[in-house]
């Protein structure tokens, strides 16, 4: 409800400041690898404070973390500076359509869909691109895995514009609502194609 190279994003990717090379660093500047349960709470609070200051309602509570976290840990991409959580998006398999309420909850392992569950930034990290940069290296990881075809997601109307800088396009209005709160879902389409490259010689 809501934010590459050919090299699964599963395992750790170092990116060092700019003038580091030389100094030794007990944690790395910047790392992106998939969340584990023991992240949980980390995660839940960045998306506790950022989600229930705007719409009140979480995407995910903390058992709902641990759940998915648990089952498609693969699915999810956390963003550490020098071993803190920064930024996060939790993903799931569907395979249906469009979502429903079910998808809220399940993890269907044989779908070809990947149900994004939440971006969230840490409030100190906002307006400064980080949700954008994560989203396109989240879909780049996507088009590595063969198995998944599309990316969806459902969001509020503000947050239309940005999904859409990334490539998602609107399928309408989802039939799932929380309390008050109405949901566009809309979709990306993954399609392999960086699966294909990396296995075609180049």
């Amino acid at each position: 409800m809501s934010v590459m190279s050919a090299v699964p994003l599963t395992r750790p990717l170092h990116m060092p400041s700019p003038g580091s090379r030389g100094r030794r660093h007990t944690l790395p500047a910047s790392e992106f690898r998939s969340l584990s349960p023991e992240d949980a709470i980390s995660v839940f609070e960045i998306e506790r404070e950022a989600f229930i200051s705007v719409s009140g309602e979480c995407p995910l509570h903390l058992d709902e973390v641990r759940h998915f976290l648990t089952l498609c840990p693969e699915l999810s991409l956390g963003w550490f500076e020098g071993g803190r959580l920064v930024a996060f998006i939790i993903g799931s398999l569907w395979d249906q359509e469009r979502l429903t309420e079910d998808a809220l909850t399940l993890h269907k392992p044989h779908g070809m869909t990947v149900h994004i569950h939440v971006l969230a930034v840490h409030r100190t990290f906002r307006q400064q691109g980080k949700g954008s940069i994560l989203m396109w290296r989240y879909l780049q990881y996507l088009r590595c895995l063969p198995y998944v075809r599309r990316a969806v997601l459902m969001c509020e109307d503000f947050l239309v514009p940005f999904y859409r800088k990334s490539g998602f396009k609107v399928q309408g209005p989802s039939e799932i609502s929380v309390g008050p709160l109405t949901f566009i879902e809309m979709m990306f389409p993954v399609r392999g194609h960086a699966y294909m490259r990396r296995n075609s010689g180049y």
